[in-house]
């Protein structure tokens, strides 16, 4: 594993931030921390990095117990972004790889390369304070990969860019796995963690709620079936499911445990036939706000 948590515990002001959170990362894997504003996911990725230490738990980073003795071979982007303003892209860049270790030179060299592959080869030799806030976070992030890591943490790294910019973020995290890093990255956007994720851990109240794949996460609500009879009838509703609600053009309703074809088999005999059926997974936003929603609802004592 890349890294591993268990138990982790953080309190500030006598309140527990992090609550026993659990946390396993394959190497080699794309890894979301999802979770609501303030729930602790700054927090957690904070402490597995080593910047601040737990009230209680253990974890290990890259095969150490404790996480700074491996900084050199991990790249991190804060939630606060931060690059001197006078320096110029590539020197920013260069910069942020010696702080790991990095040569200058070589760094320099990366820098043009990586920028020129974002897209942003014009912006080579542009100070920092006249870039756009989307190019400044993307020139911040290719600094954090410039020494190229073995782990990428990224901190809600989709956060105020626009849509291009976010695509390019998405591509660079892709092409850093295709690499072989193991990226981590903090999100509340389940449309990313949705395409990119290998594994995700879902946190709510400073509590580790979900952890597996988008498709166990999206198992936990149930498929729903939309189905359009070609002859509508007092009596149909009396052979669908109890949960089945009237659409505009037709019926809605949860799919059967034990599949839809025998039901399918009724409404034909019946008389009502089929114009259209369509079966939907949730998706992991449905599943986010359902998990998230349970944690909410909680009584105070059991968070």
């Amino acid at each position: 594993m890349a890294i591993t948590a268990q138990g982790l515990v953080k309190r500030f002001g006598g309140r527990r931030v992090v609550d026993g959170v659990d946390i396993a990362v394959p190497r080699g894997a794309i890894y979301g921390v999802l979770g609501p504003n303030g729930a602790g996911k700054t927090t957690t990725l904070r402490m597995l990095l080593g910047i601040i230490e737990p009230d209680g738990g253990t974890r290990t980073l890259l095969g150490h117990s404790r996480p700074r003795d491996a900084s050199d071979r991990v790249g991190y982007l804060p939630e606060e972004r931060g690059l001197y303003p006078a320096m110029k892209a590539k020197e920013a860049i260069a910069f942020m790889g010696a702080l790991r270790g990095l040569d200058w030179r070589t760094g320099r060299a990366r820098a043009v390369t990586m920028l020129e592959a974002a897209g942003l080869g014009h912006a080579t030799d542009e100070k920092i304070r006249k870039l756009s806030k989307g190019m400044a976070q993307l020139v911040q992030l290719l600094g954090s990969v410039v020494h190229q890591p073995d782990l990428l943490v990224l901190d809600e790294p989709f956060s105020g860019l626009d849509p291009v910019n976010q695509e390019k973020l998405e591509a660079l995290i892709l092409a850093e796995r295709d690499r072989g890093a193991t990226i981590l990255f903090s999100t509340h956007v389940m449309a990313h963690a949705e395409r990119l994720c290998d594994r995700l851990a879902i946190i709510a109240g400073g509590k580790r709620r979900f952890e597996g794949t988008v498709d166990d996460a999206r198992a936990t609500l149930p498929s729903r079936v939309h189905y359009s009879p070609r002859a509508d009838g007092p009596d149909i509703g009396r052979l669908l499911p109890p949960d089945a609600e009237r659409e505009q053009d037709g019926w809605r309703f949860e799919l059967p445990r034990e599949g839809v074809e025998r039901l399918l088999e009724r409404l034909i005999q019946a008389g009502h036939g089929i114009s259209g059926l369509r079966i939907e997974r949730p998706g992991l936003h449905e599943a986010f706000v359902r998990i998230v929603g349970e944690a909410a609802g909680e009584p105070e004592e059991a968070r």
